[in-house]
């Protein structure tokens, strides 16, 4: 009977609740897996004693990355962790967005604002400030020109708490057609959500905000797929990933652009998919038996 860790974290009232997290859990022991959720920072699990540890919602991580990529390395020391602990390092700072540009993944434009550095904002244009270290739109806004002062000031409080700050022009087509997730487990395609606008206008950077508003299934195209996959080619040292969600939006052009590459703890919506859990189950065993 294979034994296999979901990971969380604990609940509180700025973290979401993982929908998919108690009929996985199920799912998985109907299928013959002792299976249980445990959480990452509780320091009585033995994470030796599963032959699987799959991290899903340890959506506290993005103001404890250094933390959570420690214990990740951790665990990978004694168990199969998956996504391998080299992955959720890189994937946990945004400036992988660099990486992706440099292989010639089609991103959406991105500057970073380090602590020390001068602080220069868009004039010309609406923006989008935002950690590199972050989830859940966790200290993000939108800003105008007219809002300089606003947005330095949002800048330098995360200076202040030690992140970098990551610039992005505002994608406009975001407003009409919207965010698309495109999910891979296993591999392979597994399906596909479009969600609507997270920022507001005018909507301070320490308010919580709705993460994936309008959520609805989606049939990702033939050029969206081309960007997703080749996204996930870039991924340094080509691992074997598990899971993934590759989120794109329109460019200017029209065509789509990677806004980011969760690789770390992607919401997999598996209750929008009821279909897909089947799937993620077969995956989860393979997984835990190799």
């Amino acid at each position: 009977m294979p034994r296999i860790a979901l990971v969380t974290c604990r609940p509180g009232p700025d973290v979401a609740e993982d929908r998919d997290l108690p009929g996985l859990v199920s799912a998985l022991r109907e299928a013959g897996a002792e299976a249980s959720a445990e959480v990452w920072d509780d320091g009585d699990v033995d994470w030796g004693a599963f032959d699987l540890a799959v991290i899903r919602s340890t959506w506290d991580y993005s103001w404890r990355s250094a933390e959570f990529t420690a214990w990740a390395e951790r665990c990978a020391a004694v168990t199969r962790l998956a996504n391998p602990a080299d992955v959720v390092r890189w994937n946990t700072d945004k400036r992988y967005l660099g990486d992706l540009a440099a292989a010639g993944v089609p991103v959406v434009d991105t500057r970073y604002l380090a602590p020390g550095d001068t602080v220069v904002l868009p004039e010309t244009h609406e923006y989008v400030v935002k950690p590199t270290s972050g989830a859940g739109a966790r200290f993000a806004a939108r800003y105008t020109p007219a809002e300089h002062d606003t947005a330095v000031r949002h800048v330098r409080r995360m200076h202040d708490e030690g992140f970098t700050a990551m610039v992005q022009p505002y994608v406009r087509s975001i407003d009409t057609a919207g965010e698309r997730a495109v999910q891979f487990f296993g591999g392979s395609l597994l399906h596909a959500g479009r969600k609507g606008a997270v920022l507001a206008p005018g909507t301070p950077y320490d308010q919580r905000k709705v993460a994936h508003p309008g959520l609805t299934a989606w049939t990702p195209t033939a050029a969206e797929l081309d960007v997703a996959e080749r996204a996930l080619a870039a991924v340094p040292g080509a691992p074997e990933l598990l899971y993934a969600r590759v989120d794109l939006v329109d460019g200017e052009d029209g065509r789509p652009r990677v806004m980011e590459l969760e690789l770390v703890e992607p919401n997999l919506f598996l209750w929008l998919h009821p279909e897909s859990v089947p799937r993620v189950v077969k995956h989860l065993l393979s997984a835990a038996a190799r």
